[in-house]
């Protein structure tokens, strides 16, 4: 594994310093000042960022803080470089959010130590954060893991001007299902519907989740309606080729889902067809990512309504929320 490290400091030459003696450790990125710092490491989130303490404009102070009050940011390790080394500044670093200190001159042996000693330190956090965001039953995502991936997602999107899609998939009647057949065959039923919506996300950015019980979720991030379409078109058709038998459903012989999309286009958010939020909502706020669940659940109500085994999208930007089928092809 090619771990990134960021290095931040407004002195160029201190930058080459540090890229010399880290050189082999890792991929190396560099920013000359607070903000870019921070740009550079939501474009592309590093393992771990050498930064320092005093720099005009945003101080490294102020660069800590802010990584950690950001969900998406929260778990890189800060090691602060500094030409400081009383008790009461390190306890301000700490207090920041600071996982190390390294005293200008620097030694060069420390330096690489500390550095490791982080990154192994962070790859056992992040192995540990990993199983406890995974649904047991389905290796999924589970709920908390959706949550945190919808909140960092939109604010990309928001960022980017990116569309960003999400599908609501339920198992149609599936209580019927376990009652029929018990529930070690219902387990393995949301295994294979897991494993088909896992196939269906394909890219690395599609996040597939168990959101409850029989319920699941598929976020897609920068896809339009028209993709979110495809995608819940072919989740349909890969569940009915599947064919597992369900004598106990009332609107099909094999299992079946319904699906619910909402769709928001940051770049089409003048036009009627695109705006999940309502009118009081701005379309950078939270209101905005709550109604885009909110919008995908109505619209898995409609499917079920409809007749179920079908997915369904709501339009509510224009001024309604009109249930439109997603069509098939034969």
């Amino acid at each position: 594994m090619n771990d990134d490290i960021l290095l931040v400091d407004d002195d160029p030459a201190v930058i080459q310093a540090l890229a010399r003696i880290l050189a082999g450790t890792g991929t190396l990125r560099f920013a000359t000042s607070g903000e870019d710092a921070l740009r550079l490491a939501r474009e592309h989130t590093p393992d771990i960022m050498l930064l320092d303490a005093e720099m005009p404009g945003m101080s490294g102070f102020e660069v800590c803080r802010a990584l950690k009050v950001d969900s998406a940011l929260q778990h890189i390790p800060v090691i602060f470089v500094t030409a400081h080394s009383g008790a009461e500044f390190e306890i301000s670093g700490f207090e920041a959010g600071a996982a190390d200190f390294i005293a200008k001159p620097i030694s060069a042996p420390l330096l690489v130590a500390r550095v490791r000693t982080q990154l192994r330190l962070k790859a056992l956090t992040d192995e540990l954060r990993s199983l406890a965001s995974i649904d047991g039953l389905t290796g999924l995502a589970n709920r908390r893991a959706f949550d945190e991936a919808l909140c960092r997602e939109w604010r990309r999107s928001q960022r980017a001007g990116h569309a960003i899609s999400l599908l609501m998939v339920d198992v149609d009647h599936f209580k019927r299902f376990n009652d029929h057949y018990g529930h070690p065959a219902g387990d393995a039923c949301l295994r294979r519907v897991a494993e088909t919506l896992r196939s269906a996300g394909r890219r690395p950015g599609d996040i597939a989740a168990r959101y409850g019980g029989e319920e699941f979720a598929l976020l897609l991030p920068e896809t339009p309606r028209q993709g979110a379409e495809r995608v819940a078109t072919a989740v349909l058709d890969a569940i009915g080729s599947l064919a597992i038998p369900h004598a106990a459903s009332q609107s099909a012989e094999c299992v079946s889902l319904s699906i619910g999309i909402a769709t928001c286009d940051v770049k089409s958010a003048g036009r009627a067809a695109s705006s999940l939020a309502p009118p009081s909502v701005g379309a950078r706020g939270t209101g905005a990512m709550n109604a885009l669940v909110e919008s995908a659940d109505r619209a898995l109500y409609q499917a079920k309504q409809g007749g179920r085994a079908q997915a369904r999208w709501i339009d509510i930007g224009a001024g309604g929320e009109a249930a439109a089928l997603v069509p098939r092809t034969a």
